[in-house]
């Protein structure tokens, strides 16, 4: 199996939708006070690019984005969401690229640990016309290790991990996409008149039991055939166990970048 591409990342997460949402860490709070102090006072009628479990999608909600679009490209996941009988959520089982979304009809466009599985410059030239002038695209996502940070799990682990095949997160080089703060804000000016950017860094703590469920959620294990990821899964959970004595910490980074179009 080579490096992942797009169509990956549309069946890599649905196998168990309800782990897939439990498992991934949530949001800072930040995130969701920067988008709100961006957007005023809601209701914001808005779009969510690759929601998977719904883990950006409900605090969206709780935030303010009423009613919010989720389009989904994998079925799994969609049902999922739908299932959840949120009244202001609507899911759309499609990719963004072939959904058919009306211009100018949106206040915020999201994309939360999604849009680094999209062509950068289609994507966001479509979230720049489906906005209506005044309105944001946000995207965000949380890292699984901070580069400026020591990491004894990510070090603990490397010979087990670096053979498997490479996601679109890792960014290709040394930076991970959502940490290349200049490529990012490059992308975003040449489809928004305003761009701004954070990052906040934390901690996670998990036990081995954790671990082994977090890292199931990954696309380039849950994609491995079941008694290849099973065996790799059982060996982080051992690792986590038998060298970090059932507590691991993994250096976090969440990145957030928004661009605004601007009015008439």
């Amino acid at each position: 199996m080579g490096d992942l591409l797009p169509e990956d990342g549309r069946r890599a997460f649905g196998r168990d939708p309800a782990a897939y949402d439990q498992s991934r860490p949530d949001y800072p709070d930040a995130v969701f006070e920067r988008l709100s102090g961006l957007l005023g006072p809601p209701p914001w009628h808005g779009f969510e690019i690759g929601p998977g479990g719904g883990l950006a999608t409900r605090r969206l909600l709780r935030a303010g984005a009423a009613p919010l679009l989720a389009v989904e490209p994998d079925a799994r996941l969609a049902a999922y969401l739908a299932a959840a009988g949120h009244a202001e959520l609507d899911v759309l089982n499609a990719t963004f690229e072939a959904a058919d979304l009306a211009p100018g009809s949106f206040d915020l466009g999201v994309a939360a640990t999604s849009l680094h599985w999209l062509d950068q410059d289609l994507a966001l030239a479509k979230a720049a016309r489906l906005l209506k002038p005044g309105g944001w695209f946000c995207h965000f996502a949380n890292v699984f290790g901070d580069p400026g940070r020591q990491d004894d799990f990510h070090d603990a682990t490397q010979a087990l991990l670096s053979p498997l095949p490479k996601g679109p997160s890792g960014g290709g080089g040394p930076v991970p996409y959502a940490l290349d703060r200049r490529a990012r804000l490059d992308d975003l000016t040449r489809h928004f008149g305003e761009v701004v950017s954070d990052v906040w860094p934390w901690t996670l703590v998990l036990d081995s039991a954790g671990v082994r469920a977090l890292y199931a959620t990954f696309s380039n294990i849950t994609l491995l055939p079941e008694d290849q990821r099973e065996e790799v899964l059982d060996s982080l959970a051992r690792i986590a166990e038998r060298e970090f004595g059932g507590r691991v910490e993994r250096n976090m980074v969440t990145a957030f970048y928004a661009g605004r179009r601007l009015p008439s």
